[in-house]
């Protein structure tokens, strides 16, 4: 199935703060019920083995939306009492509030504005820079721009989790939006994610033009998604 490289998504646009926040509140249930916070919590947990347990955990969420992940991992470090840190870098000023009020009882959450091909941050300043479905938005070029700005941020591993595109992640996409979502704009944007998402081997490419030649790419058919890990 061929990339849909020039089919633009709703949330790419402006949107209405009603119309965002109920949005960004379906894509996190659905990475819950799916599994998509689980991938990406399980590449934290690995990679904070080898960050000492008294040292702070820094973690960047590049991309983060209403900040539903960065929630995730403070629940997780506080029942294990570990030290964390999460900057959730987001560039659109709608989402980056919403994140605001969302974590503003969490002050392990800093929310920062912030475009993933130019991110505000001292090279080798965290332990883990993640992004969720954030890649599939940017074309190639800018992809690669992300993922040697994520390279350059990183200490650790830079953990990329998206759609894997595909005809069966179609029609698991489109059913689970139908049967699941709110928001007619999940109606429109999950499917179309999964047309602009980047295959397997796209995504590996993207990281070797970044520079990352060590990386390890994983596809959960099931569950419709793509992790990549750098070592």
């Amino acid at each position: 199935m061929r990339r849909a490289a020039h089919a633009r998504e709703l949330l790419d646009g402006a949107v209405p703060a009603a119309d965002l926040a109920a949005t960004l509140g379906d894509i996190d249930r659905l990475d819950a019920w799916f599994g998509g916070h689980a991938l990406s919590l399980a590449r934290v947990r690995r990679a904070a083995r080898a960050v000492p347990r008294e040292r702070m955990l820094v973690v960047v969420d590049v991309g983060g939306g209403g900040g539903g992940f960065a929630r995730r991992l403070v629940r997780w470090a506080r029942r294990r009492h570990r030290p964390i840190r999460v900057i959730v870098v987001e560039r659109d000023a709608g989402a980056a509030s919403l994140a605001q009020r969302a974590c503003h009882a969490r002050p392990e959450i800093v929310i920062v504005r912030g475009d993933a091909t130019a991110l505000p941050l001292p090279a080798r300043s965290a332990d883990v820079v993640h992004a969720a479905l954030t890649l599939h938005h940017l074309d190639p070029e800018a992809a690669v721009r992300a993922l040697a700005e994520m390279a350059r941020v990183a200490r650790g591993r830079v953990v990329i989790n998206d759609l894997a595109r595909s005809r069966l992640a179609l029609v698991l996409v489109w059913l689970a939006t139908r049967l699941l979502a709110v928001h007619p704009i999940s109606r429109h944007d999950g499917p179309l994610s999964v047309r602009r998402a980047y295959a397997p081997a796209e995504l590996a490419e993207l990281f070797r033009r970044a520079g990352v030649l060590d990386v390890s790419v994983r596809r959960y058919r099931a569950i419709a998604r793509l992790v990549a890990e750098s070592a």
